[in-house]
């Protein structure tokens, strides 16, 4: 005798027109346990409909600037929907779930358990999977005065970005990488200040240059700013331990030729991180997908813990 299957899971993504509501589209669309709820283009920013949509799903993806997923979780409100935010607007809120879950069991269990998420954003995720470990260890002093330089592929800036670099024409200054954020207040910097609990926000230093996807993001730090007696062995063995399980891992091969490309793991929803340097002067580095564990990989992994799934199903390893 067949057993019945267990009813699918209705799934809606509020901004699938997006890189990363698309990107989470072509995960899902199709996994077997979930049924997409799709609005039509001429309704699919209509505040009720999207209301209509978010009451009969069981999660939704807000893929949607700041105001508009604030305006989403008011939508929302009545409803038994959980909702995981890929925007900035709920980072740093009590009652959201960080969605970093291999940080500790704790995080991983919040999300677990959790009826609103926040996924976090992409350069926050490169720097709070260096930075957390060490304060929480005890190893590096929350008061300490980081530095954080990350480069970018230009689809993190999104969809109008995407048209600027692959126009058949375009300026000249594309041709080069750009440092940008200059006046120092990156929407991604509260999350890295609080999640790893600092004293205060790292001097941020994000680059685009001329590729589609991948990221590394280097925290450079002397090893006076470390708690005394601290060594590289000890940084790295801090990393192994913390990530044992999950889609991160200690790999000191992103070092391999003396080298730290920023595309090594574009198209795949993991992150490595490894330490270089010296006693003196330390180079802590991370290295994944901005569009994968630093967006919609990340934003689907807490889809599968919400719904006690395996982490990784569905995902690029």
């Amino acid at each position: 005798m067949n057993m019945p299957l267990p009813p699918k899971k209705k799934v809606f993504i509020d901004g699938r027109e997006g890189t990363t509501g698309l990107r989470i589209f072509e995960r899902l669309e199709s996994r077997a346990e979930i049924e997409m709820i799709v609005l039509p283009d001429e309704i699919r920013k209509d505040p009720e409909a999207r209301k209509k949509a978010l009451h009969e799903a069981d999660v939704a993806f807000l893929c949607l600037p700041d105001a508009a997923a604030r305006e989403s979780v008011a939508l929302a409100e009545g409803s038994d929907v959980i909702l995981i935010d890929t925007s900035t607007a709920h980072r740093t809120l009590e009652g959201w779930a960080y969605g970093f879950p291999e940080l500790t069991p704790a995080h991983k269990s919040a999300v677990e358990g959790a009826k609103r998420i926040a996924v976090p954003g992409c350069h926050a995720s490169g720097f709070i999977s260096l930075v957390y470990p060490l304060v929480k260890a005890g190893l590096l002093p929350a008061d300490a005065a980081l530095t954080c330089h990350s480069i970018t592929g230009y689809s993190g800036g999104g969809k109008k970005m995407i048209a600027q670099y692959e126009a058949d024409e375009r300026e000249e200054e594309l041709d080069s990488p750009r440092q940008y954020a200059l006046g120092q207040t990156h929407k991604h910097l509260p999350e890295m200040q609080k999640i790893p609990g600092l004293v205060s926000a790292p001097i941020f230093c994000p680059i685009v240059a001329d590729y589609y996807a991948g990221m590394t993001v280097t925290v450079p730090i002397f090893a006076h700013q470390l708690k005394a007696g601290v060594t590289v062995d000890m940084l790295k063995d801090c990393y192994r331990n913390t990530y044992k399980d999950g889609l991160v891992s200690y790999d000191e091969s992103i070092l391999d030729g003396g080298f730290a490309a920023a595309n090594p793991l574009a198209g795949r929803d993991i992150m490595k991180v490894a330490v270089a340097g010296n006693e003196e002067r330390i180079l802590l580095i991370s290295h994944f997908d901005n569009l994968g564990k630093g967006a919609s990989g990340a934003a689907v992994q807490c889809l599968n813990l919400v719904l006690g799934l395996p982490m990784e199903k569905g995902l690029a390893l």
